[in-house]
């Protein structure tokens, strides 16, 4: 299935198993709606998977990896070598995301969309004696690694489009791809996450133009950039935007002009799930960005999104407020990597279990409230 495909099989999610997720929920053990936004994620993914006790049992985190021309332009406070170096992070298992994944029950699955340098999965990083003897203690073990490289990173927004439209479609074809397989294995929810220098930039022009918001409001210090560097990529952004002109209402068009390879991947991601009858956890500003172009795409699409929390990043709020998503929690992440979307996925299963599990007053032999 490509994403066109994927595009058009996006339907409604179940309004008749959100009714009978509902009326499970009122007869609990509880007040109604005392459990407040865990009831409506059990609603949201009763309708979405059209079952009236779905469980979450199989999790999958993908992470996609790429790289952004607009480096050159100094708009970070890290060399692009680190995306690389951080894919072999993820595989190693040391990373943020690798650590609350494990917390979750969720798998990672690692993706090279567009790494700037070849990744051998094989290479080992060296680690201190102290990291070895943690991480052996937490069980490591080589992630899952799937190879879609597109390109050795976009070329430079700031004189030119990022990438051209044929790249657009792989990077969309492929998120769909990565879904279809993941589900084959009969995964019960996704969380998208992502990594590579220079993408709040990437992000920040996608957010701006979509949201048609002004790019300093969007734009925050990513990595953590002083004040030149964050007004250096203000004007970085600024110039982008007005080069390449890309129209709001065309989310290829945004992607191609100011988009990255990872990006693009994890809107396909968001889109297959949604085709798929699949519930996917956003992550922060990145993912957001990406969601904003799944939604511009097919804004059925935004039915089957739970927004796992919101980033300190300023453009994810507005990015979250134009698609209608109310982030489940906000702890004033900005790591990325999909840390934020896989708490999320805890919070998901919570609220399924209190759908299966939480006996109702005919159960228990409680009494109900007076009418």
């Amino acid at each position: 299935m490509n994403f066109q495909e994927a595009v058009n099989k996006i339907q409604d999610i179940d309004a008749e198993f959100i009714k009978m997720a509902q009326r499970r929920l009122d007869n609990l053990t509880k007040p109604q709606g005392s459990l407040g936004r865990l009831e409506e994620l059990a609603r949201q993914i009763c309708g979405i998977k059209g079952r009236e006790l779905p469980d979450i049992k199989k999790k999958s985190v993908f992470v996609l990896a790429a790289d952004h021309g607009v480096t050159e332009e100094g708009v970070s406070a890290f060399p692009k070598e680190v995306t690389a170096q951080m894919v072999y992070n993820f595989l190693n298992g040391g990373a943020g995301i690798n650590v609350l994944a494990r917390h979750v029950g969720a798998e990672v699955v690692v993706v090279d969309m567009g790494v700037a340098e070849k990744v051998n999965p094989s290479t080992a990083l060296r680690v201190n004696g102290e990291q070895c003897r943690t991480m052996k203690s937490a069980k490591r073990k080589a992630q899952n690694f799937v190879d879609k490289k597109i390109n050795y990173g976009t070329k430079n927004m700031a004189k030119g489009p990022a990438m051209g439209i044929d790249e657009v479609k792989k990077c969309l074809d492929y998120g769909v791809e990565l879904v279809e397989s993941e589900s084959r294995g009969g995964v019960d929810i996704v969380a998208v996450g992502d990594m590579g220098i220079g993408n709040t930039t990437s992000s920040s022009a996608i957010v701006s133009v979509i949201t048609r918001s002004s790019v300093e409001s969007v734009t925050g210090r990513g990595t953590g950039v002083n004040d030149t560097i964050h007004r250096r990529k203000i004007e970085v952004i600024k110039q982008a935007i007005a080069l390449n002109k890309p129209d709001p209402e065309d989310g290829l068009d945004v992607l191609s002009k100011v988009g990255g390879f990872e990006i693009g991947g994890i809107a396909g991601i968001i889109l297959g799930c949604a085709a798929l009858k699949i519930p996917v956890v956003i992550d922060g500003f990145n993912c957001g960005a990406s969601a904003l172009i799944a939604y511009t795409i097919n804004p059925k699409s935004k039915q089957y999104m739970i927004a796992g929390h919101c980033s300190v990043e300023p453009g994810h709020r507005i990015a979250l407020d134009h698609i209608g998503l109310k982030p489940l929690f906000d702890l004033d992440l900005r790591l990325g990597e999909g840390t934020g979307a896989a708490l999320g996925i805890g919070l998901c299963e919570a609220a399924v279990k209190i759908l299966r599990e939480m006996a109702t007053f005919k159960d228990a032999n409680v009494s109900e409230r007076d009418k």
